[in-house]
């Protein structure tokens, strides 16, 4: 397997597959990509793939896609991706290694960019562990 800019839980897995499910024939997955916006500056953005851009990193989990636009990579690195429902709200939350701060409502985030030498360092040390 390689490597991956974030992760997804199997209920998020599973949400996205019954968002395809939902869509028709022609939905591939979901798009997770970030705007600027929010009380802490910037938003994650899930909308739904039908045709799919080579230029965005694919991540697959228990039959599930998600692709991640290439502007927001640097800020997704090592995320983890879960679906979860509560008395007050049901969605997509991300685990998210790179924020530095949040609002209350968890709605908007602040991030700063991965450290690419940290992560390369990581890498080797992976590739090197396996």
């Amino acid at each position: 397997m390689g490597f991956q800019v974030m992760t997804m839980t199997d209920a998020a897995a599973a949400r996205v597959r019954a968002i395809v499910e939902n869509s028709g024939p022609d939905a591939k997955g979901v798009r997770v990509g970030i705007k600027k916006g929010g009380c802490a500056g910037m938003e994650y953005t899930i909308d739904l793939v039908r045709e799919p851009n080579p230029k965005d990193d694919m991540i697959e989990h228990d039959g599930a896609s998600v692709w991640v636009e290439p502007s927001a990579v640097l800020y997704l690195l090592g995320t983890r991706m879960d679906f979860e429902t509560t008395t007050l709200r049901s969605g997509f939350t991300f685990t998210n290694p790179n924020q530095t701060s949040a609002c209350g409502c968890g709605e908007s985030v602040e991030l700063k960019a991965a450290d690419l030498a940290e992560l390369a360092r990581q890498k080797q040390e992976t590739a090197l562990a396996g």
